[in-house]
């Protein structure tokens, strides 16, 4: 496994809140974040039909873009009873020719559970995995989940995405009810995060 030695990385995301959530996690370390909105970077289209796959795509095009080193963050919710969707298509359920609108995306995938009158609990859980690259094509990937269930109506204003109906196993809260410091310790992204740390040196 290659260790990451370099003092600036990328984040080769445009979502503000995935990208401040990354650099809290990444606080302790002393790297120089940087946003792909802020380097003016196209998102590239995400044409794989694994959370492996795009964050591969977004990875690599950043990194041969700019020449620094970037990590992506392909994620997502899959229910159960759904058999997996969202999944990979999470961010494509909230899309809308005014911009992505997770509320609806929230509905739709609750009222795809009552069409089918699934059982509760409605067994789900968050995926995140991160790809780290490099310009030289090297790269390393770090596969991270929580386990739930979604709950309904949403609740609280915390947090972004689906997390208003995601109460994680051991919590009577929903992610967005849940102080950030909290969520970020057991999130999908924490968990994947816990592996990818072992390659920065202190």
């Amino acid at each position: 496994m290659r260790l990451f030695t370099d003092k600036k990385l990328l984040v080769a995301t445009h979502n503000a809140g995935k990208l401040e959530e990354i650099a809290a996690l990444l606080a302790p370390f002393g790297i120089d974040i940087v946003g792909a909105k802020e380097m003016n970077l196209p998102e590239p289209e995400e044409t794989e039909s694994t959370f492996v796959g795009n964050a591969r795509i977004k990875a690599h095009a950043a990194a041969k873009a700019t020449g620094l080193p970037a990590l992506a963050d392909d994620s997502g919710i899959e229910v159960d009873c759904l058999n997996g969707a969202p999944g990979v298509y999470t961010a494509d359920w909230a899309t809308t020719p005014q911009g992505r609108d997770f509320t609806m995306a929230m509905t739709k995938t609750w009222n795809a559970c009552e069409d089918i009158d699934a059982p509760a609990p409605r067994v789900a859980r968050f995926r995140s995995t991160l790809v780290l690259a490099w310009p030289d094509g090297h790269d390393e990937v770090f596969a991270g989940k929580v386990e739930g269930q979604i709950v309904w109506p949403m609740r609280g204003a915390l947090g972004h995405g689906y997390d208003p109906m995601f109460q994680p196993d051991g919590y009577d809260i929903t992610f967005a009810e849940m102080d950030p410091a909290e969520k970020n310790r057991i999130s999908h992204r924490a968990d994947a995060f816990r592996q990818l740390v072992t390659i920065f040196e202190v």
